[in-house]
């Protein structure tokens, strides 16, 4: 098992090395996440147990928002919210791996254990509910608790990574935490502007 997680997080190193050492832009360069995901140091730098909780519940609340970003396709011709769901599944997807590999670097587990964590109490969280109906609709009904659900959603986020930058230790988690603030604050902008509010 040690060999496994050692060679995860090698992999994963290298990877996230490689994607940021190749100059590329992701077509979204009116967006300021345009900055490269965070590479994560090679040895375990100092944390502590809001570093450690940040990415264990940041994990899900990444997971729900590719999620939701993959119903998008399906349920509307919007390009504005069609341009933006991507641009979130393609921040978020990597952010997820990045957090995957500290928690392996901080011996806090593979996938951070979130197994015994309520995660329908975090913030920002998409109820089953709404979910659901999201799933029931399509065009300007959906766009508009898509984004409602989205701004919700990227609003806990942030409370999330604000209390990782007040109390974590670890310099890699607290720059990806800024990197979902200023991200997700931005997008938070754009979807209030989609919606005219």
């Amino acid at each position: 098992m040690k060999s496994f997680v050692a060679a995860l997080a090698a992999l994963a190193m290298a990877l996230f090395v490689s994607a940021c050492t190749t100059p590329a832009s992701d077509g979204h360069t009116d967006h300021p996440h345009g900055a490269e995901t965070p590479v994560v140091s090679g040895q375990p730098a100092d944390f502590n147990d809001a570093d450690v909780t940040f990415a264990t519940m940041m994990i899900p609340h990444h997971e729900q928002a590719v999620d939701l970003s993959e119903m998008v396709p399906t349920r509307t011709t919007n390009p504005e919210v069609i341009a933006l769901a991507q641009t979130i599944s393609a921040a978020q997807g990597p952010e997820i791996e990045t957090m995957k590999v500290l928690l392996v670097q901080w011996n806090a587990g593979e996938a951070g254990g979130h197994e015994g964590h309520d995660m329908s109490s975090m913030q920002g969280m998409v109820d089953t509910a709404t979910m659901e109906k999201l799933q029931t609709l399509n065009g300007d009904a959906f766009d508009k608790l898509w984004l409602q659900s989205m701004i919700a959603h990227h609003e806990g986020a942030i409370v999330m990574a604000d209390a990782e930058l007040k109390d974590g230790a670890s310099a890699d988690a607290k720059r990806l935490a800024q990197q979902i603030v200023t991200a997700q604050q931005a997008e938070i902008t754009s979807m209030k502007q989609m919606l005219g509010d």
